[in-house]
Parts: structure tokens; sequence; C-alpha cells
């Protein structure tokens, strides 16, 4: 599903996000990647959806060789790969209807399908009844659902989670969280960097920690290891 083959990411000033790094993900596994602020965690994820490509070494995700793939083949390839960030990064002045839209809109989806696929994933966040809405009109908490509906809607095989509750309250995280472990269920794999200690602790997935570029610990139903 995804395995990096000593990746190293020196960016353009030198400093090294990423040393050697070697892991494998399977397909359906929920993990959980943990560490100190500047230790490497975004690069990783960055790899994974092509927004980076690694300095040495080799990464495949999905069998794709994702440094090696050829301009015409990255949006293919990230068909298959939703993303959901911690500022959400909705479209303002769209509904989330159409901001959930828009992600099959650009694959060329027949409007048949947008439209019953659409609802099925906000129904499945809890917004289908706020479809009209715009994302102002919504809290945190249902903007991230909104970013989640987005990230899922094509149907992905991997998602990747950048902090997805880092700015919400306790409660909403949960549920946030809640209804990440369902997407899993549903079949997709799931790579989540995070800062939340009682989450990790608490929904005990495989835990992988990275600390100055490198892989320190890789436990199943592991802890956060870190104070908070």
């Amino acid at each position: 599903m995804i395995e990096m083959q000593d990746i190293w990411k020196t960016y353009i000033d030198g400093t090294h996000a990423l040393r050697g790094v070697s892991v494998r993900i399977d397909r359906n596994e929920f993990v959980y990647l943990v560490g100190p602020s500047g230790a490497g965690k975004s690069t990783f994820m960055k790899l994974i959806y092509r927004e980076e490509v690694p300095t040495k070494g080799q990464i495949s995700v999905n069998g794709f060789n994702i440094g090696k793939l050829r301009p015409r083949k990255i949006p293919f390839v990230r068909r298959n790969i939703g993303v959901i960030f911690q500022d959400f990064r909705l479209l303002p002045k769209l509904t989330i209807y159409e901001n959930v839209a828009f992600a099959m809109e650009v694959i060329e989806a027949p409007s048949r399908v947008i439209k019953r696929r659409t609802m099925e994933v906000l129904d499945l966040v809890g917004l289908k009844h706020k479809h009209a809405s715009l994302p102002a009109q919504l809290s945190g908490g249902e903007q991230q659902r909104v970013s989640i509906a987005r990230a899922i809607v094509n149907n992905p095989s991997v998602i990747v989670a950048d902090e997805p509750t880092g700015n919400l309250d306790p409660e909403t995280s949960l549920g946030i969280m809640n209804l990440l472990e369902e997407i899993n269920f549903r079949g997709a794999t799931i790579v989540m960097a995070t800062h939340n200690k009682d989450i990790v602790n608490s929904m005990r997935k495989r835990v992988i920690a990275i600390e100055n570029g490198n892989i320190v610990r890789d436990e199943v139903r592991g802890e956060y290891g870190y104070e908070a």
C-alpha cells in the first residue's frame, strides 16, 4: 500500500527533513504519526500525496513509484489519496455541497454520479441537512467534517490527515476521530499526524514516532510517548 525505502528529503537550505526512512504501511491500517514539531512529519505526509518528492530513496503508493511519476500520471494517482488539512481549506464562496462536489468535477465524473455521491458523503458526516450552507456559517467541527467528506468523496484507498483535530475542542475532536474510524472500517488506509496525546492514548492504533528526520519508534497499539 505505502512503502518507503531509504527515503531522504533535503531542502534547498540544507535542512534534512527525513534521514533514511524505511517503513511499510499495509492496506486498511490506521497509523498515528507523532513527534516534536519540526521532526519531519509534514514532509512524510507530503511525500505520500506527491506534494514533495524524495531527494533519495523510493516511495510507492498503491504500486506507483511516487518519486518518478510522469506529470500526466500525478492527477490519476491523487484520485486515490484523500487529504484532510488542519485548517480545512474550504472554498469560502461555495456551499458545502459545491466544495465536496468540486473534488468529483475535477476528475470529470458524470453529473448524476456527483449529485448522488456528494449527498451520500454529506449524510455520512452528518451534514446533509446543511448542504446549502457556506463554510462561514458552520462551526469549526462542521467545517472539518466537510473537509473529510471532500477527502473521501472519490472513494480513495488512502487518507492522509494532517492534524485534523488541531483546532477543535475535545468533544468535537472525539466526533472527528469516530468518523475517521468509521472510514477506516469501510476500507481506507489512514495516516494521521497528530500532537493530541489523549486521542492517541485512548484510541490505540499503530504509532510511528519521528524525531530529527528518523523513525525512532514503530509500535502496534502504541502510545503517544511525549509530554502534552
